[in-house]
């Protein structure tokens, strides 16, 4: 068998059963199954990647989410994640934006710029230039608000403890990146700087802009550093500026994507949380991390 398909319920809609995973196992022909969490997720190997929506058709938990992975080489030795609206609830741009009193009109360009439909480095320096004469103070209390995504501190926490190099790499700011990458115990982090004259934000943003083509860029330079293919590595991510490396990565994950990003990455977290990412690995529940 070649490949395995890894089925993580949402536990809010209700279990994972038995019945259920022996008729997705029947659908796509395997005899072989593995519990990795009780009630929660499972895993079988299938001799070809198997059609996601028909699998659905066959739970009775329609809130599924559905890997489909090749069998050889699952563990990943390199996670590059996004930030805003990844391993954080928010875009931070955004919630910036709400101390001048624009979280609105802001929030409209983000979210353009997020499903690609904007130029990313052109609506990020639009968008900063309206937070000209904000006063850095904003900054501190955005961060104070700041809430981490479900299952980001067990994702992280558990890569780092299987040995594997976790880079956080976002189109957001370096202001937001250190705190989270040190908070959630990331071992390197990339972003883009805001720039500022020691109290207000001057309404720039440093040269170059970190967007898809550096993201990318940022996941074949970690790779090699760590001395691996890019087989071996796993990213995840929800915006048009994600695409590239999410398709470059040996495992690619979109997380609750914007629809563009949604219609082009079969793994999809859209009704679990980021401890899917383990399991999706062939990660038991219990060796999870925190």
């Amino acid at each position: 068998m070649s490949y395995i398909v890894t089925l993580v319920a949402n536990r809010q809609a209700g279990p994972l059963t038995a019945a259920d995973t022996a008729r997705a196992m029947a659908y796509c022909q395997s005899g072989e199954l593995t519990w990795l969490a009780p009630a929660r997720a499972a895993e079988f190997p299938a001799a070809a990647p198997p059609d996601r929506g028909a699998i659905i058709a066959v739970l009775s938990n329609k809130q599924t989410d559905i890997f489909i992975t090749k069998a050889r080489g699952r563990r990943k030795a390199l996670l590059v994640a996004d930030m805003d609206s990844t391993m954080v609830t928010a875009e931070t741009l955004d919630e910036i934006a709400a101390f001048a009193g624009i979280k609105e009109q802001i929030a409209a360009i983000t979210a353009r710029a997020m499903n690609g439909e904007l130029d990313f480095a052109a609506a990020l320096k639009e968008r900063v230039a309206m937070l000209k004469g904000l006063p850095l103070t904003a900054l501190e209390e955005t961060w104070k608000a700041i809430e981490f995504c479900p299952g980001a501190r067990e994702l992280v926490a558990t890569m780092n403890a299987q040995g594997a190099t976790t880079a956080l790499v976002s189109g957001g700011f370096t202001f937001f990146t250190s705190r989270v990458a040190a908070a959630l115990g990331f071992s390197t982090h990339r972003s883009n700087t805001l720039l500022d004259d020691g109290t207000l934000l001057t309404g720039e943003v440093a040269e170059p802009i970190l967007g898809k083509e550096a993201k990318l860029e940022a996941l074949n330079e970690l790779a090699a550093t760590r001395g691996v293919k890019l087989t071996a590595t796993l990213a995840v991510g929800d915006g048009a500026n994600d695409l590239p490396m999410l398709k470059a990565a040996g495992l690619g994950i979109a997380y609750h994507a914007k629809p563009v990003v949604a219609e082009q990455v079969g793994n999809r977290v859209q009704h679990t949380d980021l401890t899917s990412l383990l399991f999706a690995q062939g990660y038991p529940e219990s060796v999870f991390r925190t």
